[in-house]
């Protein structure tokens, strides 16, 4: 699939390549490959069969990419008659990529592979209420902490992408009210948060961020990706690529109002799904919450059709059986009123409490390996 620049690109820091300038849709095509052939590599030859290059423009890819230090030889095939054919690994180690997850109170930063392996991990206290200056204070602190574990490596630095709650304008990087912070409205994070670090920066909705991670690690269909932890939203993925919608606001599903003249929330509406399932959380009544959520997530099934609910965020992790039972039974019963055969399942997003920064590093790999994000 063609691949899709993110964000504000990414370069080189200090003296490693510069992995996302590879511009060539090809080259992408044969690293995407070894990517998925692991440890185990693929010979060249096997590179043409599965692309459709000839196997020509294939070395030729391939010495350039060797050249740069992100394909390296892996030994060599046993001989089925002809000679000996030598196999060729994707070098993980090549380049890094820096994935922050900005939640109201807490930050959280992931280190990962060309793999998308975690190889560094930090988490710290945040106050997204605090300010900019102070906010980028602890982001810097704990950027430089995970990065110092690469040492000598950290030349190969990507970038970093950056999740956080929104609304938020993805394409140019600038945040719109979010939810309980107006401050923030219309603050430039992605170009303020790049000259702060040094590194080219891509951002975009944590619960976009969490949905392309599970999509590249193998969730399939049309899906969607509720998150329940200080607040509540969701990340979409149809047709294969995350959906944002036109204006990047796509999965304010928080914010759909299911009681009218319900409690007040943050956002300014009454009755919001989030404000409800908050509320309910707060008293310790974890199965009400659950009924909430699952009946926006029948109104999501029901809107879009889709072949499955996942759910993640902190609050979720603290009980997870019982937000499972109780989404499910919501759209269980929908299921049955309408008649419409088997409900669609529900379980717990992989990933865990670092599945947003997981997703927010994915953000800087994607368009390395030519796959489409959306």
């Amino acid at each position: 699939m063609a691949g899709i620049g993110a964000g504000s690109g990414a370069a080189r820091v200090g003296g490693g390549v510069n992995l996302l300038a590879l511009r060539s849709h090809n080259a992408a095509l044969l690293l995407d490959l070894l990517r998925r052939a692991g440890r185990t590599g693929m010979s060249r030859l096997e590179l043409a069969e599965r692309t459709g290059l000839t196997p020509q423009a294939v070395s030729k890819i391939t010495g350039r990419l060797r050249e740069d230090g992100l394909v390296t030889e892996a030994g060599r095939q046993a001989s089925t008659g002809g000679k000996p054919r030598t196999v060729l690994r994707l070098v993980p180690e090549a380049g890094h990529a820096v994935g922050l997850h900005l939640d109201r109170d807490e930050l959280r930063v992931v280190l990962v592979d060309l793999t998308g392996a975690v190889v560094g991990e930090r988490c710290a206290p945040l106050d997204l209420g605090a300010g900019a200056d102070a906010v980028f204070d602890v982001v810097v602190a704990e950027f430089g902490e995970v990065v110092a574990e690469l040492g000598s490596a950290a030349s190969t630095v990507l970038g970093v992408g950056v999740a956080m709650p929104g609304p938020l304008d993805h394409t140019h990087g600038v945040l719109h009210r979010v939810t309980g912070f107006p401050e923030w409205d219309g603050f430039p994070l992605r170009d303020a948060l790049a000259r702060r670090l040094g590194v080219p920066v891509v951002l975009d909705k944590d619960t976009n961020a969490a949905a392309l991670g599970l999509a590249v690690g193998g969730e399939a269909g049309a899906f969607a990706y509720l998150h329940l932890g200080t607040g509540l939203g969701a990340g979409l993925v149809l047709g294969g690529a995350v959906h944002r919608g036109s204006r990047t606001g796509a999965g304010e599903f928080g914010h759909q109002v299911i009681q009218l003249d319900g409690p007040p929330c943050s956002c300014g509406n009454r009755g919001c799904v989030e404000a409800l399932c908050l509320a309910a959380v707060a008293r310790g009544d974890v199965d009400e919450a659950a009924r909430v959520l699952g009946e926006g997530a029948a109104n999501l099934v029901g809107l879009l059709d889709i072949d499955l609910v996942l759910l993640g965020g902190r609050t979720v992790a603290a009980e997870s059986a019982r937000f499972v039972r109780g989404v499910g039974a919501v759209l269980d019963a929908r299921a049955r009123r309408e008649g419409v055969g088997m409900p669609v399942p529900v379980r717990v997003a992989s990933g865990g409490v670092r599945g947003v920064a997981e997703g927010a590093a994915q953000l800087l790999l994607v368009p390395l390996f030519g796959r489409a994000e959306g």
